[in-house]
């Protein structure tokens, strides 16, 4: 049997040296190497769509590779790709580096320099471990790309344009489906979930940055279970606690919300750092927020092209929400999606603010009438992305379609389906 070796390694020459001792290596087939964690993600995920049988047997992660971390990228890819082996490179091979690459989901640790008899050990130990997964599972069996739910994020062109709005109301739609749904507000230092819903706790998204392990119970310590069955991870009250938060603790904040719930609505405002860049980079599908006008067009390009620079998400991989559209403006979402170079959701979000001002002013987003026509187009949209859980559900506003069929919107990265 010929073993699939996808090397992912940033530098060329590293990348050669590799290359050339896997193919020294009977019955390896080693893959053209990926350059940074995103690409895999990516490679994979589209591998998976196909067959569990088209996942390479074995990945080899090189310590210096990025934007995400190799021990973050092993975690990732041992949760959402379980069938796969995956081997660490590294120059540091002593015990502290070998136990938290075990802990990540590593099958092995390979040291620099490389040595034939080590690799040649290691790669035959993962594919063995891979090959008796893949049996397990059964030949010709439906790809289980990792546990967990559909990571949805939100964020805004600029503010003002309506990005909580439409994260609350993503949330709320999928609830009143029947899916089990979180809302985390990781708009740090001016978070407004909570004065959306009318809630007031003292915990916050903060109270999970120190922890390493993110139990059930811990968990669900730091949430606030809505009335709407929402279970909410709010913004800090003080806005300068959010530097507490960093890439590293929303990787795992994130990888545990995803675990318990089947929808995950992250609203990530109008400011990147660290934190909310990761979030962008796990997501499934990552919404941008703007409004049919000249000022917001060219914040949400400026955002697409920033995403891009960090390596966190592709133009192509983004979906533009058109709030407060109207028939009459000279700038429609075909120009919109020209202009950005994303993709623009079918479903628009009229400017109806009058028959919003009563519900956000009581913070009671969730009263808002079913007849609404704003709530219709955000319900809409949920169908839309496939955040409901049947192919046509009835719920407070009429009939809110899934279309799953079109998941084109959705990044095929994380869960399948």
């Amino acid at each position: 049997m010929t073993t699939r070796i996808l090397p992912v390694v940033g530098d060329a020459d590293s990348a050669r040296s590799l290359i050339t001792l896997l193919s020294q290596l009977p019955d390896v087939e080693p893959a053209v190497p990926v350059g940074d964690s995103t690409s895999l993600i990516d490679t994979l995920a589209r591998l998976a769509a196909e067959s569990i049988d088209e996942l390479p047997e074995v990945v080899l992660v090189h310590e210096r590779i990025g934007p995400v971390p190799a021990l973050e990228l092993i975690r990732e890819v041992a949760l959402r790709f379980p069938a796969v082996g995956v081997i660490l490179v590294t120059g540091d091979a002593g015990p502290a580096l070998f136990a938290a690459a075990m802990d990540s989901g590593a099958r092995g640790l390979v040291g620099l320099p490389l040595s034939y008899e080590e690799l040649a050990q290691r790669v035959l130990a993962a594919a063995a471990w891979s090959v008796g997964v893949r049996r397990h599972l059964g030949q010709g069996a439906e790809v289980f790309a990792g546990p967990g739910g559909t990571v949805v994020t939100v964020s805004g062109a600029k503010g003002g344009v309506g990005t909580t709005l439409t994260a609350v109301q993503l949330a709320l739609a999928a609830a009143a489906s029947g899916m089990n749904t979180a809302l985390v507000d990781l708009d740090l230092q001016a978070g407004d979930v909570a004065s959306y819903l009318d809630v007031q706790f003292r915990r916050s998204i903060v109270d999970l940055a120190t922890i390493q392990d993110i139990t059930p119970r811990v968990l669900q310590d730091a949430l606030f279970v809505h009335h709407t069955g929402i279970g909410l991870l709010l913004a800090p009250g003080e806005g300068e606690r959010g530097e507490e938060i960093n890439d590293r603790s929303v990787r795992q904040i994130v990888s545990a919300l995803r675990h318990r719930y089947d929808v995950v609505v992250i609203d990530c405002g109008t400011q990147m750092s660290g934190a909310n860049a990761a979030a962008i980079e796990m997501a499934d599908t990552t919404l941008l927020v703007t409004t049919p006008d000249v000022i917001s067009v060219r914040g949400a390009k400026r955002m697409v092209r920033l995403w891009e620079r960090l390596q966190i998400r592709k133009g192509e991989e983004t979906v533009t929400v058109v709030n407060r559209h109207t028939r009459h403006t000279e700038i429609q979402p075909p120009l919109v999606e020209r202009i950005t170079g994303t993709r623009v959701s079918r479903s628009v979000i009229p400017a109806n603010f009058k028959e919003l001002q009563s519900v956000v002013d009581a913070g009671r987003m969730q009263d808002l009438e079913s007849k609404s026509a704003v709530k219709q187009a955000i319900w809409g949209l949920a169908g839309e992305l496939g955040l409901v859980k049947a192919a046509e559900v009835a719920v407070r506003t009429g009939k809110v379609k899934s279309d799953r069929g079109s998941a084109g919107l959705r990044r095929g990265r994380g869960r399948q389906g």
